[in-house]
């Protein structure tokens, strides 16, 4: 048995969020995680930190069922012409309705530079995968790497790779019981530089690779809706 140590939501895509002692979790997630996406109005895909790595150097809260954005120079926004401004492009921020579905892209190349594919994420969110709807890991998998490089949601305090035997199991999590479906598989965003003292750095998505088949952290989707908080339970339940 494992309890849960932190609680994460983030609320716009790719952009740095918040810790809570306690949320609620609807079908399709923590409410407000992934709630809101930066869209590109040239190419009408939501930006990402693969194609956009300043995204990570900003931050994002929700206060009264709306999100704010805190850029790197300190403003406090949500303003498309502020957004635009300083990603040097013109961009829309959304808030996803619930048949929207986010259009993401990532780079087959080595290089990062070309051979862009395209995909949607599930609908009523900007999470770039419907199977991934809340993710959990243990602390301990972090090793010395910083959590906000990877973005999960609930960390708890079990051992190393303590959540790996969770996959393919529904899991009670607080009131909620999540169908842990896939593993959470890792790209470059995670060597990236963000604010709070994260340097480049290339060797974590090395060792990910080396040791850990590429994934970190376990996704699944909301079985049974409920609250979560600091402190709870996290069990297979089968």
């Amino acid at each position: 048995m494992t309890n849960v140590r932190e609680i994460w939501r983030f609320p716009v895509k790719s952009v740095g969020g918040e810790t809570l002692d306690e949320v609620t979790v609807g079908p399709i997630g923590i409410e407000g995680d992934r709630g809101w996406g930066i869209t590109d109005l040239e190419t009408g895909l939501t930006l990402t930190a693969r194609r956009e790595p300043r995204l990570l150097l900003a931050s994002a809260t929700i206060v009264d069922d709306a999100v704010v954005l805190t850029l790197p120079d300190g403003t406090e926004t949500a303003d498309d012409a502020a957004l635009s401004s300083w990603l040097e492009r013109d961009v829309a921020l959304r808030k996803a309705g619930p048949d929207d579905q986010g259009t993401f892209e990532i780079s087959l190349a080595e290089d990062e530079q070309t051979d862009w594919v395209e995909w949607q994420g599930g609908a009523g969110s900007f999470h770039d995968s419907g199977n991934r709807r809340i993710t959990v890991v243990a602390e301990a998998t972090f090793r010395d790497w910083d959590r906000r490089r990877f973005r999960l949601n609930v960390v708890t305090d079990g051992d190393v790779g303590s959540e790996i035997p969770l996959q393919g199991h529904k899991v009670q999590v607080g009131d909620c019981v999540v169908d842990m479906i896939k593993h959470v598989d890792r790209c470059v965003v995670v060597t990236r530089p963000q604010p709070g003292g994260i340097e480049r750095d290339l060797s974590v998505l090395k060792t990910v690779n080396a040791e850990l088949d590429g994934n970190l952290g376990v996704g699944g989707t909301i079985d049974t809706p409920g609250k979560i908080a600091v402190g709870d339970e996290v069990a297979a339940l089968d």
